[in-house]
């Protein structure tokens, strides 16, 4: 298995370690699109090898940013400049110069702030309020932008630049509906949205009354679609799993989040995958693929 594609974007439910799982259950698809209606950090979709992508969400910071990268906007250049100068002003002045960050960015908007905050905030959380202001504080290292760390995010920068001459990667602001809804029978629509009853605040809020037309627009699509979602923890299981998604296949995987304040509050997690098609027969646990290089 080859190296995953690591997106220099930093949030909270990234699936780095599950790709390997996803992609095995998707399969290989020859003609049609991958979509996303939730990109969130582009993991899943940055390492499909898929010709044509669409990421979509309604977080417009994120489809900002990927769309200053792949319009060279941003270059590995301009960002390590801007982490080198940054990064030196937080570790002088401290947190408050974090805050300042913050404040310029929700003014603003800036790519580059976004990048900056998502690496310096608190668990690499990305949450906005109700009027739509980054509101995640500190992570209270001031000494946060080392040059090992600085050279690692450029060099996903890079990478997913190098990627862009490859494939064909498209970006959208997007109702999740909308996007679902451009779909056709040659295309695989993959799903990460909100948690319902988890951590819903990332960017907008997220109802049974959004589960509900989620589970409405995938039941009617053509596309073959896989949604990401939890299945239970030592605590409680997602019992939209029993009511709205109990008709679709499933496949499950122990996974470990390392969200929350306290360690004994971050514990593992059951994660389900609910497919309107029966994948090839894998084992969930240690999904035995074996992926071609990104780049030949």
């Amino acid at each position: 298995m080859t190296k995953i594609l690591v997106p220099p974007i930093k949030c909270q439910g990234i699936k780095t370690k599950l790709v390997p799982l996803i992609l095995a259950n998707a399969g290989e698809i020859s003609n049609g699109k991958w979509i996303e209606p939730f990109m969130g950090s582009c993991v899943v979709g940055l390492n499909t090898r898929c010709k044509r992508v669409l990421f979509a969400d309604q977080n417009p910071h994120l489809v900002n940013f990927y769309s200053a990268l792949r319009s060279r906007i941003i270059t590995p250049e301009i960002a390590k400049r801007f982490l080198v100068k940054e990064g030196s002003q937080l570790e002088k002045q401290g947190e408050q110069y974090y805050y300042n960050i913050r404040a310029r960015f929700n003014e603003t908007g800036d790519p580059l702030d976004f990048l900056f905050l998502s690496r310096a905030c608190f668990n690499g959380l990305i949450r906005f309020n109700s009027k739509g202001k980054f509101n995640v504080p500190f992570c209270r290292k001031p000494e946060r932008f080392a040059k090992g760390y600085i050279t690692k995010i450029v060099n996903q920068i890079a990478q997913f630049q190098e990627a862009t001459l490859y494939f064909q990667w498209d970006f959208a602001c997007s109702d999740f509906e909308k996007t679902v809804s451009q779909a056709t029978a040659d295309d695989m629509i993959y799903c990460d949205p909100p948690y319902l009853g988890r951590h819903v605040d990332y960017f907008d809020s997220w109802s049974e009354e959004d589960e509900n037309r989620l589970f409405r627009v995938l039941s009617n699509t053509k596309a073959k679609f896989i949604l990401s979602t939890w299945h239970s923890n030592q605590y409680r299981e997602n019992k939209t799993l029993k009511t709205l998604w109990s008709s679709f296949h499933v496949v499950t995987k122990e996974h470990f989040y390392h969200v929350g304040a306290r360690e004994s509050n971050r514990s593992a997690m059951l994660e389900a995958l609910v497919m309107n098609f029966v994948s090839r027969p894998i084992s969930a646990n240690k999904p035995k693929i074996v992926q071609t290089p990104l780049f030949d």
